[in-house]
């Protein structure tokens, strides 16, 4: 080829001065992003404390409001921060949630980068591992929550207006009965992301609800029970027909 008529390769400088290029407003902004996400994470900063105005920012980091508010915005879409507007308003920290990590989860199981059916087995091997910690730890309330939760689905079914969502309810609540705020994030991320890739699907099976529902009440004797070993037995069979009666649709 032709140097003459090829000016980025008779320009050797040229290739070192792309990956070499100024520092925009933007990546200021994303060092700011990173700083106030790692005063959340060392806990200077908490949920519902508010950030220091726009003004204070500016002067605290050299640089200018467009800068700030572009931070902001960035922030506020990445869930770690509110902005409010009013007297009262600014930017608040928020606290983390099961909707913003599944969102994240939920883009990789589109673009493939993972699997539903990984997404399935993981939320299998921490729902067994919460079992032990459930059956410590369950409350009257926690108990009368997920009898409430059976009844309801078992009502539905028998009106023929049955959905998944009293089955994540139930699992949820599950979780909740952990006392474990952590665990409690994990399994909500995995209800909400698998949620969106699962759909029923007709089986020679004639009612599978009315069964997942009678495990449900399985699980919940045995839990009333404090044996976590047969919880966990009953869950694990219940998990394992999943994929007999809902179709992964990644």
């Amino acid at each position: 080829m032709d140097n003459k008529n090829n000016p980025v390769s008779s320009n050797p400088d040229h290739g070192m001065s792309q990956m070499f290029s100024p520092i925009t407003t933007v990546r200021i902004s994303s060092i700011i992003v990173d700083r106030i996400r790692a005063l959340i994470r060392e806990g200077k900063l908490n949920p519902g404390d508010r950030l220091p105005t726009e003004r204070e920012l500016c002067s605290s980091f050299g640089i200018g409001r467009a800068t700030v508010r572009d931070a902001l915005r960035i922030l506020e879409t990445i869930g770690l921060v509110e902005v409010r507007v009013g007297s009262r308003g600014g930017a608040f920290v928020k606290a983390p949630s099961s909707l913003q990590i599944g969102a994240g989860l939920n883009d990789m199981l589109a673009a493939a980068a993972i699997s539903a059916a990984e997404v399935r087995e993981a939320r299998l091997t921490f729902e067994l591992g919460l079992i032990d910690l459930v059956c410590e730890r369950v409350t009257d309330e926690d108990i009368a929550v997920l009898e409430d939760i059976c009844a309801r689905s078992k009502t539905a079914i028998e009106e023929d207006n049955y959905t998944l969502n009293l089955s994540l309810d139930f699992h949820t609540a599950l979780a909740h009965s952990a006392h474990n705020r952590a665990l409690d994030l994990i399994i909500e991320t995995f209800q909400i992301s698998l949620e969106m890739f699962e759909r029923p699907v007709k089986q020679g099976e004639p009612n599978p609800e009315m069964r997942g529902v009678h495990e449900h009440y399985d699980i919940l004797e045995a839990i009333k029970a404090r044996n976590s070993t047969m919880a966990k037995a009953i869950m694990e069979l219940h998990r394992s027909r999943t994929p007999k009666h809902l179709r992964l649709i990644a």
